[in-house]
């Protein structure tokens, strides 16, 4: 092989390295421009989410109330709104409320909450005032209660401070008062005030106030019927309130009855005499009817006496005037003579 061909050689096979080494190059700055690209789009996330959500992680991270950073990210493409979630987590860590990831208030269960569509402010409120009292409620308790409608808060207040319920009450029913009856006759209008607390355990498919309302009414009456007189009753109202205690008007309600206390009690119409008169006035027009009855049925029979009187004149007219008929065929036939007739 000649110098020259070996040159040529040569110097093919330095263009071919060169070009080796553009294309090198070229690719390694387009790599290099990729990644700088992927970490500017990446440090734009990064800043957006720093300047979003970095306050709420500090206050979190300061309360330490165990909201981490990835899941301020995630409640971002959840649609929760993560304000929420960290006063939430924060109050209840600052309340000495169990926030583990287990069995406590969980981020996780506080999302799963929001989601669902229940009031994650409410609930804590309650957790926290029940924690205060003493009264045994958990998360899932007061979660299940605030998702089935009612106002878990209210219903922890009220177990702490009992509600006073009017029976009857007017803005229920338009009435002021019960209206019941002795026996014997005498209307006594009541008006009783009951006071209640929530009973958290049967506070889910309980009965509402209506319910315990109704049946407070209901046993008022029925205790006021069994009295003797209206006396026994104005003597001792407590009677009343002991023997409607006595029937467990609050099973199965959402409530337990603390106390029922007679309000007023208001002495109505005489009933019983009013009854008597009305019953009275009845049997007189009875009797009326009865006796009018009897007079035109008498009435009647007299008409038809006289119709046959006057049938019976009408015979004997008719018999009479056979009479000179009949004697003078006889006559006629010879069955009478003259001298008969003057012996």
């Amino acid at each position: 092989m000649t110098e020259a061909a070996v040159g040529s050689l040569e110097r093919s096979m330095l263009l071919a390295d060169a070009r080796l080494l553009a294309d090198t190059s070229t690719v390694s700055g387009l790599v290099i421009i990729l990644i700088g690209i992927m970490l500017v789009v990446f440090g734009m996330i990064f800043g957006f989410f720093v300047l979003r959500y970095g306050k709420l992680w500090i206050q979190a991270y300061m309360s330490v109330a165990d909201v981490s950073a990835p899941s301020l990210i995630r409640m971002h493409f959840t649609k929760v709104n993560p304000n929420v979630i960290v006063q939430a987590k924060v109050m209840s860590a600052q309340a000495g409320l169990d926030i583990g990831r287990k069995s406590g208030i969980s981020t996780r269960r506080l999302e799963a909450h929001y989601l669902a569509g229940g009031n994650i402010m409410n609930v804590i409120h309650a957790i926290i005032a029940a924690a205060r009292a003493e009264i045994p409620l958990d998360f899932d308790q007061a979660a299940a209660i605030d998702l089935a409608g009612r106002d878990v808060l209210d219903a922890v207040q009220t177990s702490v401070y009992p509600k006073v319920i009017d029976c009857p009450d007017p803005s229920r029913s338009g009435k002021t008062t019960l209206s019941a009856i002795t026996k014997n006759g005498i209307e006594l209008r009541v008006r009783a005030r009951v006071t209640v607390r929530t009973n958290l355990e049967q506070l889910i498919g309980g009965a509402t106030e209506d319910t315990v309302i109704a049946r407070v009414g209901e046993a008022i009456i029925s205790s006021i019927g069994s009295a003797e007189t209206h006396f026994k009753v104005l003597e001792n109202p407590d009677m009343i309130t002991r023997v409607v205690l006595e029937r467990g008007l609050d099973a199965q309600t959402a409530f337990e009855i603390v106390s029922i206390d007679i309000a007023d009690i208001d002495v109505g119409e005489n009933i019983g005499a009013r009854l008597q008169s009305d019953q009275a006035e009845a049997d007189t027009r009875v009797a009326q009817a009865q006796a009018e009855r009897r007079r035109a049925e008498a009435v009647a029979e007299e008409q038809q006496m006289r119709a046959k009187v006057a049938s019976n004149k009408s015979a004997l007219v008719l018999a009479e005037a056979e009479v000179p008929r009949a004697m003078a065929e006889a006559f006629r036939a010879g069955r009478i003579s003259d001298s008969t007739r003057m012996n």
